[in-house]
């Protein structure tokens, strides 16, 4: 009487543990079951559709790993397939059998032999059959049920593991291809190339060139509305890391009390409103770039957390216990002077020397001689797409004004303005085929503070004259706070009016007005340092 013991069960579970692949882990299963019930051929088959497929064997010919069975056509298989249980065929039984001729060292029709089949089944789903054979009749007719049973919920449990991980890594591989179609979609969507043919183009050109292949990590120093996220773009779309994630983070608008969690990730329960564990964005972007946009507006203790990732290549998730290992490249973005910053003790040096291996500036608008225009023709095409046009061009006099004009919001500043010139030219365009670009169209500019021959054109009123003896930087913050709380009380109290009024983004104006120690009660009253 044939049996299997526990212990040959156990066997059988810790060697499967052991596979490396599926291959291996299937034959090693094959190996015990042989090592259990004694037989000339075993054979284990997935069931995919209406066919069975061979996904190891032993003892049949090499051919029959190529073969496929349809079920319906042979009616060993459909019997398998059909039960819940191990089914015994008798040695007389006149069902054909599905490996006739393909045993090895043995031609012709199989003689009298044992045969016995078992459906894999698990959660009431059918994932394939386990089947045997031995050339002595009747062989397997006194296992216990019990034993097959167990062998079955074995065999079972691997099929569904293995299948289990190769459609997990048949998901991995699409997402990673779509990831990387997607990467490229938004490079060109979003406008990969730096437009602008000046001597400080040129020059930034080849620092991006030279900084891409590397690891290291770079700080990008520019006026808002230079084009420092484009930079960093373009780095990513250079280094051999392109293929994996570039991860935007506004260090400027995470609210101080979450900063750790947000660039580190939580476990849950990690602190009050933790309902679930979260990635951060150091994990997410491992593998490939972290784009830290307007770091100088970390505070000190989030700065000492990224020193440590950046020297350790580890992060610790709040509320863990234990550190991750990751590979992340950081390309770090401020529009402050940092080493002022690291002087007054607002930024750490240490930090500062570990993000500034390669510093690189990006050049304002206004020393960039003639990318005016090409930077106005690229936009305007841009609208032309957008606004449905057939073609729109820039009049002379519109070109003069946009190349008298300072720029003290940069590119930003000037996409805006000819986005919001392409649509008045649009309204009064008279057949849309051919739109041109007037000077009124541009409308004035003349922003607050607009440097011009060398004087300073300041608003109709000024707040008041700030007291230059403490200091250049002092007497600006005096200034700025002074002007934005006039501001803030002409808008009643809207930040989004004010900023459009100081020709800045809310979000800037914001930050700020909080750096500023401004802050708004809510019966509309303003305080300040």
């Amino acid at each position: 009487m044939q049996d299997i013991s526990v212990s040959t069960l156990i066997d059988m579970t810790i060697g499967l543990a052991a596979g490396d692949t599926d291959h291996e882990r299937f034959n090693k299963l094959l190996d015990a079951i042989r090592k259990a019930i004694q037989c000339d051929c075993v054979a284990l088959l997935s069931l995919q559709g209406d066919t069975l497929v061979p996904l190891a064997m032993q003892g049949l010919t090499r051919d029959t790993m190529g073969r496929r069975f349809k079920v319906d056509e042979h009616p060993r298989f459909k019997a398998i397939c059909e039960s819940k249980s191990a089914v015994r065929f008798d040695s007389d039984c006149a069902l054909p059998d599905p490996f006739d001729n393909l045993l090895l060292d043995y031609d012709g029709d199989l003689p009298m032999h044992s045969c016995m089949g078992l459906p894999l089944i698990y959660s009431d789903k059918l994932l394939g059959v386990l089947t045997l054979d031995s050339m002595t009749p009747n062989l397997f007719n006194d296992i216990p049920a019990r034993s097959l049973e167990a062998l079955s919920a074995i065999a079972a449990s691997t099929l569904k593991v293995a299948l289990t991980v190769s459609q997990l890594e048949q998901q991995a591989k699409q997402t990673q291809q779509k990831f990387e179609e997607l990467n490229e979609e938004a490079w060109e969507r979003d406008g990969g190339e730096i437009i602008g043919s000046s001597i400080a183009m040129e020059s930034l050109r080849a620092d991006i060139e030279v900084v891409s292949p590397s690891n290291f990590n770079i700080l990008i120093h520019g006026e808002t509305g230079v084009g420092k996220e484009l930079v960093a773009r373009s780095i990513h779309h250079l280094s051999q890391r392109r293929k994996q994630p570039l991860v935007y983070v506004n260090c400027a608008a995470i609210p101080e009390n979450l900063v750790e969690s947000e660039l580190f990730g939580h476990v849950k329960g990690a602190f009050t409103g933790a309902e679930k564990s979260r990635m951060g964005k150091f994990a997410l972007a491992d593998g490939g770039t972290l784009f830290l946009d307007e770091i100088g507006e970390l505070p000190l203790a989030a700065q000492s957390k990224i020193l440590r990732a950046l020297q350790n290549n580890e992060i610790q998730p709040v509320g863990q216990d234990n550190v991750e290992n990751i590979d992340v490249r950081v390309l770090a973005a401020t529009n402050r002077d940092l080493k002022q910053e690291v002087t007054d003790g607002r930024f750490r040096s240490d930090l500062y020397h570990r993000l500034s291996v390669y510093p690189i500036d990006v050049p304002p608008l206004r020393e960039r001689q003639g990318d005016v225009t090409l930077l106005a023709g690229y936009f305007l095409e841009q609208a032309r797409r957008k606004l449905g046009i057939v073609q729109i061009k820039l009049g002379k006099e519109a070109q003069q004004q946009l190349h008298s004009y300072n720029w003290p919001g940069n590119v930003r500043e000037l996409e805006h303005v000819i986005n919001r010139a392409a649509l008045k030219a649009r309204a009064r365009g008279v057949n849309g085929k051919l739109i041109t670009v007037s000077i009124d169209d541009i409308g004035d500019l003349q922003p607050l503070g607009h440097l011009q021959s060398g004087s300073v054109t300041m608003p109709d009123e000024i707040p008041h004259m700030p007291d230059w003896s403490r200091g250049l930087r002092e007497a600006t913050d005096d200034y700025q706070r002074a002007l934005i709380t006039k501001v803030l009380t002409e808008a009643n109290f809207n930040w989004a009016q004010a900023a459009r009024e100081l020709k800045t983004d809310r979000a800037n104006l914001t930050r700020l007005a909080k750096r500023l120690g401004i802050t708004i009660t809510k019966s509309h009253k303003i305080s300040t340092l």
